[in-house]
């Protein structure tokens, strides 16, 4: 990020073709998902102007070949005009282990927010659990990125940057972690303290045994006494109600157990079941509709 290098005014010219990351938004909105639109739209708002433009056309020819995380920074390679890739370096102030823990604690407060994470989705209100720690997930002013880029260009960012904060925000719909590690707490060390956290909150309320309860108005019949109207449904059930609502959180109970610990072929068996989940599902929603049964696989 300098206009001089050797004492002569760096005049910029024209990049060296690359078949680097290519992000997947060609033209219109950048991001497929809240979180990374929000993080462009953040970005966005510190009145870069054009040189988020000119990121972006970078970012879209597959100029950034190499991206990478590591806890509190972003670290990518950007093929720019000169011979050798230039090496960026994009940092976010870690939060410390106090934030993290009353973060985490705030998320796992919520079932939806833990269901949604385990599940690899950013709750849409996640912020308000890092507002509980006073410490925000998003950058809040261009003094929250400390930038790196070897080029002779001195603008923050350059285009190089530019290109990068475009893939970051890609990274980000892949994976919702990616952001938390750019605060400093990996994936697995997040998911583990939310399935401890929901695990002993799921402990303190299980019911106890009521050693005090009243004995039935009517005596229990036998089972051979109920063989007749074993599979008949009895009158009350008429008044159960049934929502058809899609869950928050998809198989979020099988996807908190975390991964088996075997594969069918190269898939995971959790992965598996959770596809199994959404067919079941959907079969028993069509049949409930009178549409019929699943729909036989071609």
């Amino acid at each position: 990020m300098s206009y001089w290098r050797d004492s002569y005014y760096y005049k910029p010219t024209r990049r060296r073709p690359a078949d680097g990351i290519k992000v997947g938004f060609k033209k219109g909105a950048v991001g497929d998902t809240w979180w990374s639109k929000r993080w462009i739209g953040v970005l966005e708002s510190f009145n870069m102007g054009a040189r988020l433009a000119r990121g972006r056309s970078y970012a879209r020819s597959g100029q950034v070949i190499k991206a990478g995380i590591e806890p509190g920074a972003a670290k990518a390679l950007v093929q720019g005009s000169a011979r050798q890739p230039y090496i960026v370096v994009i940092r976010l102030k870690p939060l410390s282990d106090r934030q993290w823990n009353k973060a985490i604690e705030a998320m796992s407060s919520k079932a939806v927010f833990a269901a949604k994470l385990l599940a690899g989705e950013m709750p849409q209100n996640i912020e308000e659990s890092f507002a509980v720690a006073k410490c925000p997930l998003f950058p809040q002013s261009p003094k929250d990125l400390a930038t790196e880029c070897d080029c002779p260009d001195w603008a923050n960012p350059c285009k190089h940057l530019a290109a990068v904060y475009y893939v970051l925000g890609e990274m980000f719909d892949r994976d919702p972690f990616v952001l938390f590690a750019l605060r400093g707490r990996d994936k697995g060390r997040i998911i583990e303290e939310l399935r401890k956290r929901r695990t002993a909150a799921a402990e303190g309320l299980a019911p106890r045994p009521n050693t005090d309860a009243a004995t039935p108005d009517e005596p229990l019949k036998s089972l051979e006494k109920c063989l007749e109207n074993f599979w008949k449904a009895d009158a009350k059930i008429s008044g159960i109600g049934f929502n058809m609502k899609p869950p928050e959180a998809p198989a979020a109970v099988i996807r908190m157990l975390g991964p088996a610990q075997f594969a069918v072929g190269s898939q995971n068996m959790t992965d598996l079941i959770v596809g199994w989940y959404d067919e079941v599902a959907t079969a028993a929603k069509r049949r409930a509709l009178g549409e019929g049964g699943p729909k036989k696989r071609r």
